[in-house]
């Protein structure tokens, strides 16, 4: 029998991103009881959770649902009987991303947060307090879900899933932004439609496209071909070459531009450094400064528009579906990241993958896809995928030699000299998050 009081833990609820989940927990409240949300947070995010819990209250008092909201500053209590645990953490808060996006930059290499070298310094904090959320979760909350939104998500999926043994599902808004944005070009409703995505998160083709049953893959390539295509609001939307997307055979995700567009992406970045001494984290820092603005007005009770310049803009329609799909047994299809088990061949049977599942009570279950993956795809696939079975090494055991290996194969790097002056720079800046690490002298 189904539970018809549900308790929710939001681990980093004092983020800009929370009033979205609100929103998707008050509008779905009718399929999904949540009787208790616990925003938790930790001491150097009290001010911005006040803030948090203070707009989420008028915004429940609004609806008229009846959810009973607490923030805490003591994640046992957040976790203790949760459901569900939903993490959306940054450990060292975004002035640790600007760090993790200029210290490529210092060495004429594209400074991303998810991906490169400032996804793998993000990697390297976060695993550590993740895996300890974890400990907590077996201890106070066994079978609850953890629901993973925290970035890089594929990484840390799979850190999860190695490391503990808490149920948990990885998350991102790219794939639900994706199929909005289809159903948007072709003027018809999401249930109309159907996508096949396959990868790693920050990494995944679109590899089919139904439209009311109809195969439109190859319309929908055409219709791509010399256009922006879907993108995010923190990537730089540049136009695909129609010769390039018609050889890869399938939409390659916004992140892919830092792949397939290296030199033009990595311009884009530096160029606006140079010229406003800021990276895409200081751009961050001066909205969430507007939106806790607007956040603290007693008349706001509702999500504003800003929120969506973040680049979060769905977050409540994937985390909350994701949610009551799994509360109600649904059966739906729907994208995130779990453990392979051989569903992409290609891959290691226990990494984690991003690819259409099936959601049921106990959990997503990974549909293969229609076909083998083309050696374009393939190729890539696997060695970012490398990449990050080193970082996560690198991260658990604090392990030189992995970190090492990790940055020299990615393909943002890609050479061990710099590669070595990079992950010097990183333990150094990230040393009080980084005890597994000895820093080394230069």
């Amino acid at each position: 029998m189904k539970k018809k009081h549900l308790k929710i833990a939001v681990i980093g609820g004092g983020s800009s991103y929370t009033p979205e989940l609100v929103e998707g927990l008050i509008r779905y409240h009718d399929e999904f009881p949540v009787a208790e949300l616990y925003l938790a947070d930790i001491e150097a995010g009290a001010d911005k959770l006040r803030i948090i819990g203070e707009l989420a209250q008028r915004m429940i008092d609004a609806s008229g649902k009846p959810i009973r909201l607490h923030t805490t500053l003591d994640r046992r209590e957040a976790i203790r009987g949760a459901d569900f645990v939903a993490t959306q953490i940054r450990v060292g808060m975004l002035d640790a991303r600007s760090r993790d996006e200029k210290i490529p930059l210092a060495h004429h290499l594209i400074g991303q947060e998810t991906t490169g070298a400032g996804g793998f310094a993000k990697a390297l904090r976060t695993i550590p307090v993740i895996l300890d959320i974890c400990r907590d979760i077996e201890e106070l909350a066994p079978g609850a879900f953890m629901i993973n939104f925290t970035n890089p998500a594929g990484i840390i999926t799979e850190a999860v899933s190695k490391h503990s043994r808490v149920k948990s599902v990885g998350l991102c808004n790219l794939p639900i932004s994706t199929k909005m944005q289809i159903a948007e070009l072709y003027g018809v409703p999401q249930s109309e439609m159907f996508i096949e995505i396959v990868g790693i998160n920050h990494l995944n083709w679109t590899t089919r496209v139904l439209i009311e049953g109809e195969d439109m893959t190859e319309d929908f390539l055409n219709k791509l071909s010399g256009a922006k295509g879907p993108s995010m609001a923190n990537i730089p939307d540049l136009e695909w070459d129609s010769e390039f997307i018609q050889s890869v055979g399938a939409l390659p995700c916004p992140y892919h531009r830092y792949y397939y567009m290296k030199e033009e992406m990595y311009r884009e970045i530096s160029e606006h450094y140079q010229e406003s001494g800021k990276t895409r984290a200081d751009d961050v820092k001066e909205v969430e400064a507007e939106l806790f603005e607007i956040y603290k007005q007693p008349e706001v009770n509702s999500k504003p528009a800003q929120l969506e310049k973040r680049g979060g803009a769905y977050y409540s329609e994937a985390a909350v579906q994701l949610m009551k799909s799994i509360y109600n047994d649904t059966g739906d299809i729907q994208t995130v990241n779990v453990r392979n088990q051989g569903v992409i061949p290609d891959l290691p049977g226990d990494v984690s993958i991003e690819i259409n599942c099936v959601i049921k009570s106990d959990g997503p279950h990974a549909l293969a896809p229609s076909k083998p993956l083309p050696p374009q795809i393939r190729g890539l696939l696997q060695v970012v995928k490398a990449y990050e079975e080193l970082t996560i090494d690198a991260a658990v055991r604090g392990d030189y030699a992995s970190a090492l290996q990790a940055l020299t194969i990615h393909p943002l790097v890609g050479d061990e000299r710099i590669a070595k002056e990079v992950l010097a720079d990183i333990l150094e800046q990230n040393a009080e998050y980084l005890p597994q690490f000895q820093v080394r002298a230069r």
